[in-house]
């Protein structure tokens, strides 16, 4: 099993950055890919940005290229949303996920916590 805890959420203006952490814990040495999920007020939980661990590749969801990064400590095995220019559809809750070696889809989830953009 995998533990994720998401900090780092808050209220802020258009045009300010802010970076989320995700915190893993438990049988990390299995994970071999992490990602960033939001849902917002009334909508489905979209894709925002993954990482696959043993490689370091990174994929965006086209409404996070250019203004948002992912990216992981893996001494602290904590997982990073660096999210520049914010904007307030970027308004949500935002989860992190981890993926087990083989499996197909996120095997864990954290709680979510709540980015809201606004003036």
């Amino acid at each position: 099993q995998v533990q994720l805890v998401e900090s780092g959420g808050g209220l802020e203006q258009p045009g300010d950055s802010l970076r989320l952490s995700c915190v893993a814990s438990g049988r990390t040495g299995s994970i071999s890919e992490m990602a960033w999920f939001r849902q917002a007020p009334g909508k489905e939980r979209e894709f925002v940005a993954n990482l696959k661990i043993l490689l370091g590749y990174t994929d965006y969801a086209d409404s996070a290229k250019g203004r948002f990064t992912i990216s992981r400590d893996n001494a602290k095995n904590t997982l990073y949303l660096q999210m520049n220019s914010l904007k307030p559809e970027d308004t949500a809750i935002y989860y992190c996920a981890a993926m087990d070696r083989g499996s197909p889809d996120y095997d864990y989830w954290g709680q979510g916590t709540q980015v809201t953009v606004s003036s």
